[in-house]
């Protein structure tokens, strides 16, 4: 039996739990099969684990892997305890979505792959409630009118995908809550607008990354918050 993972010193693992979960840190019930992070014994879900702006990205195609895992700053391996085989089996990686879409195109151009974007695009549209992310989009720019043109809909697809346990998969978000959508809009701030993911990269200490650069979120959220030019 193998207790360890397979994964390097300084590669985030993610666990797809095999038994009903509930995050440490935010006290949200995950249900089974819930994607989480471990430390000290403890388990939390992407969201509060600073990593559900990342993608999954299915093992299979070592090429579009190894492109994406290149190009993204903040990575993590997806694990699954196999009862036949005892032990943690990669089902695939977690990656920023530029780098995958970059990875791709290198794939398409040296390989004429086009059927990877299509595959892709058939299972990003069955995860995603389109109505529910249209709402969503439109609460976010409701709320942010400054920020810029169709990040709403960017924010709304990356917080609602079914898989994540993300903010947009809580009861009060698919009731439009207020306070759910700012707090995605936090968190694509703290990934997209600040140095956090390359803090984070290096070891250092999640709420540590956090308190780094938590003026910059506070100056973009304010910013964006203003009436529209």
């Amino acid at each position: 039996m193998t207790d360890q993972p397979p994964q390097s010193s300084r590669e985030i693992a993610v666990f797809i739990s095999g038994r009903e979960s509930t995050c440490d840190e935010c006290g949200q019930s995950l249900g089974a099969h819930a994607w989480i992070t471990v430390r000290e014994g403890k388990a939390a879900c992407l969201s509060c684990s600073d990593l559900d702006h990342l993608v999954f990205l299915a093992s299979g195609n070592a090429a579009l892997t190894r492109r994406a895992k290149k190009h993204s700053k903040l990575s993590a391996v997806v694990l699954k305890w196999s009862k036949a085989r005892k032990r943690y089996e990669r089902q695939g990686h977690l990656v920023e979505n530029e780098a995958l879409e970059r990875a791709e195109s290198e794939c398409e151009a040296d390989a004429g792959e086009r059927e990877v974007r299509r595959a892709r695009e058939v299972l990003r549209r069955a995860e995603i409630d389109q109505i529910y992310v249209r709402a969503f989009a439109e609460k976010v720019r409701a709320l942010y009118p400054s920020c810029p043109a169709k990040r709403e809909f960017f924010i709304a697809e990356h917080a609602c995908r079914k898989y994540s346990g993300r903010v947009g998969r809580t009861a009060m978000a698919k009731e439009l809550d207020e306070k759910a959508v700012r707090l995605a809009m936090r968190a694509h701030i703290r990934h997209e607008e600040t140095g956090y993911d390359t803090i984070l990269s290096r070891g250092t200490d999640r709420h540590e990354a956090r308190d780094r650069v938590a003026d910059a979120i506070d100056d973009v959220e304010r910013a964006w918050s203003g009436p529209a030019a």
